[in-house]
């Protein structure tokens, strides 16, 4: 059993220098932190609703999952071809445009929630 709790212990330590990775190697998952910042201080200032904190909260985890994918893609590719390849380049391009539809559909879920609040201000 204490086994079976180290490794799932040493398990989330390779989570954790995987997303460490990420943040420093990928100047797209700065500029995600930095919007997810962002967010969550509006979210607070503006005191929104549980229902909305979900759907903020599902939009951000939609943006980060895209990007961790498009990162790992990306280097698995790079091992797998260190020569140019169409192919590769179209892997990585899709898994790219991934990322971009995950954080237009985010950027639509900011809007839509936080529209009311902001209206309501003015």
């Amino acid at each position: 059993m204490l086994k079976y709790l180290h490794l799932r212990i040493k398990s989330f330590g390779y989570a954790a220098a995987g997303l460490l990775f990420l943040l420093k190697s990928e100047p797209h998952a700065r500029i995600h932190m930095l919007a997810t910042t962002l967010v969550i201080i509006a979210a607070i200032a503006l005191d929104v609703t549980r229902q909305d904190w979900l759907w903020l909260v599902l939009a951000i985890t939609l943006v980060w999952v895209f990007e961790a994918m498009n990162t790992a893609i990306e280097h698995l590719c790079d091992v797998v071809s260190s020569q140019y390849s169409q192919s590769v380049k179209r892997a990585k391009d899709v898994a790219a445009g991934a990322v971009l539809i995950a954080a237009i559909a985010a950027a639509i879920i900011g809007i839509l929630v936080f529209y009311p609040y902001i209206r309501a201000l003015i």
